[in-house]
């Protein structure tokens, strides 16, 4: 029985998550990024250490302005690669504490790797003045440096990354521009793109010979949002798959969002039992090869 219920009114379209290659590199990076602040904080343990036996009492302000410039230096390199990891796999706005963790984590750890020292720089009572005011003036400075590299003021987000996937989608099935097709987004933005092409060649008849782009499958279990297991989708509701089946129509986007995540293999017979495969006649043959191939890849999913 189909649910007819109308659809909510949101943008629902398919969720953009990393690759595994997205995700392979932002692991790396993000390691990278940490073991430069372990040498960053650890510089600066290092200068405290220093500071604690006096060295810089009467001299030796190279070897301490040198020790605040291997911890910028440190800091502002795990603070760039951690950016980048972002970039490639990045938070979801839906757990703020998460989102600003993440984004935010490179300004963090650059003010640990730098408050102590200066504190005790500014505090030492033994330190010549004119040397304290020397050194804690350039660290200063290069706190302030590398902390503005650590702070992300516009960070990227997997919403912001499902919006511009799927208007990146929309622009390659209508040949406009295509404007928001960044690297992160265009590779996945394609299946969606194809995979619709692939519905609405499957589905061209006399009424409608540009095809539809509205598809039907397996409605998630109870009130999940999207099945826990993916399911693929069919040209229409009458198919022998979905009979006695809880079943909910949409775009192909839509079906995407739910975890159905490919059309079905049997489209042949399914055009048959739609009525697509008789209204275009010898054509549907052909029709159904064309599609089949730019669907392969997702053969992973359920088979349908």
């Amino acid at each position: 029985m189909v649910d007819n219920k109308p659809a909510p009114e949101v943008d629902v379209t398919k969720e953009w998550r990393a690759t595994q290659g997205q995700a392979g590199a932002a692991k790396r990076l993000r390691i990278f990024a940490a073991l430069a602040w372990v040498v960053a904080i650890g510089t600066e343990i290092a200068g405290i250490v220093l500071l604690k036996q006096g060295r810089f009492d009467h001299g030796n302000m190279g070897l301490l302005i040198g020790l605040l410039v291997v911890i910028a230096v440190f800091a502002i390199a795990g603070n760039l690669m951690w950016k980048a990891a972002n970039k490639q796999d990045p938070a979801s706005r839906a757990d703020s504490a998460k989102f600003f963790f993440q984004n935010q984590l490179g300004a963090i750890v650059t003010v640990i790797a730098f408050l102590p020292l200066l504190a005790l720089i500014f505090m030492d009572k033994d330190m010549d003045p004119k040397n304290k005011k020397i050194a804690g003036g350039v660290g200063v400075a290069l706190a302030v440096v590398a902390t503005m590299f650590g702070i992300s003021f516009k960070p990227p987000s997997t919403e912001q990354y499902t919006q511009d996937m799927n208007t990146c989608a929309d622009q390659i099935k209508t040949k406009q521009p295509t404007t928001a097709c960044s690297p992160e987004v265009a590779s996945q933005a394609q299946d969606i793109a194809r995979d619709s092409s692939a519905v609405a060649d499957a589905t061209k008849s006399d009424a409608n010979p540009a095809g539809l782009d509205t598809v039907y499958w397996i409605a998630p279990e109870g009130t999940a949002a999207k099945s826990a297991t993916p399911h693929v989708f069919h040209l229409c509701s009458a198919v022998s798959t979905l009979r006695d089946k809880s079943v909910h129509q949409g775009s192909v986007t839509e079906a995407y969002a739910q975890n159905a995540t490919r059309i079905t293999k049997q489209i042949a017979m399914e055009q048959g039992q739609c009525g697509f495969k008789a209204a275009v006649g010898a054509g549907a043959g052909a029709g159904a090869g064309a599609v089949v191939p730019a669907v392969a890849p997702k053969a992973a999913a359920t088979a349908g």
